[in-house]
């Protein structure tokens, strides 16, 4: 338990941020989930800006490695040249 007015005000702070971590890195998974099932070229190319995007948004924050975001946009990439 905490001794400290600042340690409690630290437990809430870290609480706050990891809910909103959570909550944006779900929201990135799901984003590229959307975008490695889509069939359509055109649809999978107005969506890659706007989830590499998100992924760098993400790494900036720390909430993943910037390796791991450079990876995803990559493959990602690849996916819809395919197409």
């Amino acid at each position: 338990m905490a001794n400290h007015k600042s340690s409690e005000k630290r437990i809430r702070q870290t609480e706050t941020r990891r809910l909103e971590n959570r909550y944006y890195h779900k929201t990135a998974r799901n984003a590229v989930k959307a975008l490695r099932n889509t069939g359509d070229k055109e649809a999978a190319t107005a969506l890659l800006p706007k989830v590499a995007s998100m992924l760098d948004k993400l790494a900036k924050k720390g909430v993943i490695h910037k390796n791991k975001a450079g990876n995803l946009k990559s493959s990602l990439q690849l996916r819809v040249n395919a197409l």
